[in-house]
């Protein structure tokens, strides 16, 4: 994003974690099952691909493991891109 041209605004997750409220409203109307990382062990050994969580235990589990959290999370805007996706920032920068 910075060779793009952005400033950005981080947030060290591993230090300062997001609460479940901050979650809650990150998520909103999205589908929640969109910010589970596949990479994160928790979510490989629950097998959360065929029997994901409930939206508030997903919420619940990535307050506590925010490695559960798929990241980078960047966001103009209402608009969101989740994961690497270099095509997604180029389009949030339009």
């Amino acid at each position: 994003m910075l060779e793009l041209g952005a400033e950005l605004e981080s947030r060290d997750l591993s230090t300062e974690r997001l609460t479940e409220a901050e979650l809650d409203a990150l998520v909103a109307q999205r589908d929640y099952k969109e910010f589970l990382n596949p990479r994160n062990m928790l979510y490989r050994t629950q097998n959360m691909k065929e029997r994901p969580p409930s939206r508030a235990k997903a919420i619940q589990l990535m307050a506590k493991e925010p490695n559960l959290i798929r990241r980078p999370v960047v966001m103009r805007g209402s608009q969101m891109v989740l994961g690497f996706d270099e095509e997604g920032y180029k389009k949030l920068l339009k």
